[in-house]
């Protein structure tokens, strides 16, 4: 049977990392244009900068996860071959099913938090169009905690399968 101190360690890192991201989507950076009527200047202000840090944690908490999943599997491909069986078919859906969605929550993460992070610096005259105070899009932190929700999900059963396998059961 699969090691179940290992699967609950994943799931809570898991676990962790999804509601960093959820975090992250709610305290997300929003950007407001200031009149400077003393300089004669238009600028962006920017709220709280939090979201980026939730996102870089959920970022390393879904890595570390998914490392220990895969150091306990070896990664599915070193060790000692297994025979053929429907665990092993499964396991081996489940493992490129998690390195898809792992991939897409980790690009989802970092894309967000390095967006989230970048602040326009201009300054322009009142008689110019103001500037654009661009922020991250709303959904981007949310799309990366759902992939990390389905990362969670697949790695778990990807680990169960590939367990039986190992040990020979169906």
């Amino acid at each position: 049977m699969a090691n179940k101190l290992l699967l609950i360690t994943v799931f809570i890192f898991d676990l962790i990392a999804f509601g960093l991201a959820v975090a992250a989507e709610q305290r997300r950076s929003t950007g407001r244009v200031h009149l400077d009527s003393e300089n004669n200047y238009n600028y962006c202000v920017y709220d709280s900068d939090i979201a980026t840090g939730y996102g870089v944690g959920a970022f390393l908490f879904l890595m570390l996860s998914q490392v220990i999943i895969m150091a306990a599997s070896r990664c599915f491909c070193c060790g000692k071959p297994m025979s053929p069986s429907g665990s092993r078919a499964c396991a081996v859906i489940l493992f490129l099913t998690c390195w898809v969605f792992f991939i897409i929550a980790e690009i989802c993460l970092l894309a967000a938090s390095v967006r989230n992070a970048y602040h326009t610096k201009y300054m322009r005259n009142f008689n110019e169009s103001p500037p654009s105070c661009e922020t991250i899009r709303k959904g981007v932190f949310a799309a990366g905690a759902a992939f990390t929700l389905f990362t969670a999900i697949v790695s778990e059963f990807y680990y169960i399968s590939y367990s039986r396998a190992r040990n020979g059961n169906f």
